[in-house]
């Protein structure tokens, strides 16, 4: 009888990029791309007057967030709720902003006493909240898509950023959602301790809140610093990934597509006027 044969095991790992937070094609691009393809766009709207431009680049943004993530309740409320909400606010502020000199020969909608709202004041203030709100959703794109480890990553791999600065910088916003728990851990302490009431009680518990936050900051700082003696981080100039995020083909096409789009959004309403 022969000795039954084994199939080849893989040694060597395949490099492999994981969009964590979004789940449709966006979340497999590399992050950089998705900085890189709306950068341009995003400067550009701070010089345009218009209404046509900034509205294109919303439809653009939105088609983008729509096809290319997964419908989160959080996109629903930022897409539905936030986006639209800050158009309204915003033009409706700037609208009342406006220097009345700049706008004095157009019609007035409304009219109190010495002061009235022309068209002209109305259209200033909505071209500024679309910009901004264009610039804000063209955010959305790299934002909502992109977790802050693989920004990281790509940022260190494909830019030569020193690990040093990127994952230092990684530990440190970590800080963040730390201190968020350990917050909820107090508050919850201080609730079954029982709570004084009256007019100063709010201002008291968030006195009583910064010792122990500080020492937890404390004691967790140390554990990091230990952590990363441990790994001998900055011993070497290099440092051996886990997760790789290289920069493929698909992440040049979504880019250079992106700079054409939106070179053709720029140039096409002014060629019809």
């Amino acid at each position: 009888m022969t000795a039954p044969t084994t199939a080849p095991t893989r040694t060597a790992t395949t490099a492999v990029t994981r969009g964590r937070r979004g789940t449709r094609w966006l979340g497999g691009l590399n992050p950089l791309a998705k900085i890189a393809g709306p950068a341009p766009a995003m400067i550009a709207l701070v010089f345009v007057r218009d209404l046509t431009t900034p509205i294109a680049f919303l439809c653009l943004a939105y088609v983008l967030l729509l096809t290319g993530t997964r419908h989160t309740r959080r996109l629903v409320a930022l897409l539905a709720g936030v986006v639209p909400l800050s158009i309204v606010v915003i033009g409706l502020g700037f609208s009342l902003w406006v220097d009345p000199a700049r706008v004095e020969d157009t019609t007035a909608l409304i009219r109190i006493g010495e002061w009235a709202l022309t068209d002209g004041a109305v259209s200033t203030g909505l071209s500024t909240a679309l910009r901004l709100a264009a610039i804000m959703t063209l955010a959305f794109v790299g934002g909502l898509t992109t977790s802050g480890p693989d920004l990281v990553r790509a940022l260190v791999q494909n830019l030569r950023v020193p690990y040093r600065i990127g994952y230092a910088a990684l530990a440190a916003i970590r800080f963040v959602p730390r201190f968020g728990h350990e917050l909820d851990v107090i508050r919850q302490a201080h609730r079954v301790r029982g709570t004084r009431g009256g007019v100063l009680s709010a201002p008291a518990r968030g006195i009583g809140y910064v010792v122990p936050l500080l020492a937890g900051a404390i004691r967790h700082a140390e554990r990091v610093a230990l952590a990363m003696d441990a790994r001998a981080f900055g011993a070497h100039p290099d440092r051996t990934e886990r997760h790789r995020v290289p920069w493929r083909r698909r992440d040049t096409v979504f880019t250079l597509a992106f700079w054409a789009v939106s070179a053709a959004l720029f140039v096409v309403p002014r060629l019809s006027v």
